[in-house]
């Protein structure tokens, strides 16, 4: 019999896997996201398509898989939520279908803190939004973003998951080195912008 808290993060892990953004792009008939814009898998490489519709839903079913992680592991296993909700984040980063080559996570990310605290993810959301409005570069709202949400669980969500949530900001931090590097020379692209890989 598997255990309840190895089956949480299993499932958390599989659900995270499902990659959207290319399932969505591909049945549209936009070919392989892949092969657009950044490479990513993730809303913002949709939303250079052109089809703002294919970005809305990647983001909220991005998002829908680390709340469902989350609320999962609250049934079979509650002390195990934190641990789901990086499990479904790390199988967007790396999943296994794609040769573990995935998205950015920042989206399950902000969807397991929602799972974690609904306020915590309101904040972070909010964090998001403000910054993308006011510079228009998705990476540079997703860095804040990234950074602050932490926090917000460390006021308003359960104590242990902010070592998880910490351990996520590190690895976002980490999977947009080119963006830093790019948004410190200030050649990051603007949201929506089209480009071609």
């Amino acid at each position: 019999m598997i255990s309840p808290e190895i089956l949480a993060i299993a499932l958390g892990y599989l659900m995270g896997s499902i990659p959207f953004g290319l399932l969505l792009t591909k049945f549209a008939g936009k070919g392989d996201i892949r092969k657009t814009g950044s490479g990513n898998i993730g809303a913002t490489n949709v939303l250079r398509t052109g089809n703002k519709g294919l970005a809305a839903a990647t983001l909220l079913l991005d998002i829908a898989k680390g709340i469902a992680a989350v609320l999962l592991a609250r049934q079979i296993a509650p002390d195990f939520m934190a641990m789901a909700g990086f499990a479904a984040f790390l199988g967007h980063v790396y999943p296994v279908w794609l040769g573990f080559k995935g998205g950015k996570g920042v989206a399950t990310f902000i969807g397991a803190i929602l799972g974690l605290s609904w306020l915590a993810g309101l904040a972070g959301i909010l964090t998001w939004a403000l910054v993308a409005a006011a510079f228009r570069i998705s990476s540079l709202a997703s860095l804040v973003t990234a950074i602050a949400a932490p926090v917000y669980l460390l006021f308003l969500g359960p104590r242990i998951s902010v070592m998880w949530a910490f351990v996520m900001t590190a690895v976002i931090l980490i999977a947009h080195r080119e963006n830093i590097q790019r948004l410190i020379r200030g050649g990051e692209p603007k949201i929506g912008r089209k480009s071609q890989k």
